[in-house]
């Protein structure tokens, strides 16, 4: 999805040296580290991301934070003003702290986010294994073709990858940003063999797999329009907007997946998409409405929240 340009030029201004090593004063870091967390309390900001920041950048372990006990010198990818500064960004602009190490972490990979994709969620992991039983539950083979569609970071790509060795995952997303960051990350994994990417919107570039495919995972855009300016300041200043824009309804994108999906998947293909709270009943309608699926589910995350809507190619 293509990011807001000033998201984008901000995070020029954040390339984390990477060879460089620099010394800090375990004492002025501690007491840095102290000011930093009052500072997050203040601001309503989760204490655990100054210490994300400081493991991200710096070669302190998490005993020596959890004890408080820091080291005479301490190794660190940077300066202590440069990373005094980078946490001034994250409070006084928002700037959500994954941007600014450039990475998270998300099922086991550890992966590269710059504001060019949406920041990969935890309650997103539980598709994986969501798609994984429903294979199972199917008698599905693993050795067609799985997509994802709207790969963002290429999280759920790199999932499916490591599920379904055997498979081709294919993953497609509009914007070449985002498709760069998922090409990084597929590298980065050594799956770069198992993963096909395209650039495009939803089905477009995969005509040639009409028919062919054995699942088909989406975590699309789904906030309504005018709600996106009510979430967290992180996510609407700095996450692309082309990513969590759902339309009037929210639904713009899910009921395109819908309608268009029968004439890729397979008799007993997986259809299975994340959704927003308060959508299940809806989602679920079209699905039947549709008439090429059957046995619809919604299932929740781990949350217990309806979060995820499952169904197969009649």
């Amino acid at each position: 999805m293509q990011p807001q340009n000033q998201a984008h030029n901000q995070h020029q201004k954040l390339n984390l040296p990477n060879k460089s090593r620099f010394e800090i004063l375990g004492k002025e870091l501690y007491l840095w580290r102290d000011r930093a967390l009052k500072e997050a309390i203040a601001k309503d900001i989760a204490v655990g991301e100054v210490d994300w920041l400081l493991r991200e950048t710096t070669n302190i372990d998490t005993l020596s934070l959890r004890l408080n006990s820091f080291p005479d010198r301490i190794s660190a990818s940077l300066p202590l003003v440069k990373l005094a500064e980078y946490w001034q960004q994250r409070l006084e602009l928002n700037l959500p702290v994954q941007y600014i190490v450039g990475a998270v972490y998300w099922r086991q990979f550890k992966l590269t986010v710059t504001p060019a994709v949406l920041i990969p969620r935890p309650e997103t992991e539980l598709i994986i294994d969501l798609a994984l039983k429903a294979a199972i539950d199917a008698n599905n083979g693993d050795t067609e073709h799985w997509l994802d569609l709207g790969t963002g970071s290429g999280a759920i790509a790199l999932g499916l990858a490591t599920s379904f060795p055997h498979a081709t995952v294919h993953a497609v997303d509009c914007s070449q940003e985002a498709l760069e960051v998922a090409r990084t990350n597929a590298r980065l994994w050594n799956l770069s063999e198992r993963i096909e990417f395209y650039h495009g919107s939803w089905w477009q570039p995969l005509t040639a797999l009409k028919g062919k495919v054995r699942g088909m995972v989406s975590n699309p855009p789904y906030i309504p329009t005018a709600e996106i300016n009510n979430l967290q300041p992180e996510v609407v200043k700095h996450e692309p907007h082309l990513a969590l824009d759902g339309g009037e309804d929210g639904l713009v994108a899910i009921r395109q997946l819908v309608e268009t999906a029968p004439q890729y998947l397979v008799s007993g293909g997986i259809w299975l998409v994340e959704m927003m709270v308060g959508q299940a009943a809806t989602v679920a309608w079209m699905l039947k409405q549709q008439g090429s699926y059957h046995k619809i589910e919604i299932l929740p995350d781990l949350a217990g929240i309806e979060r995820f809507a499952l169904a197969y190619r009649r």
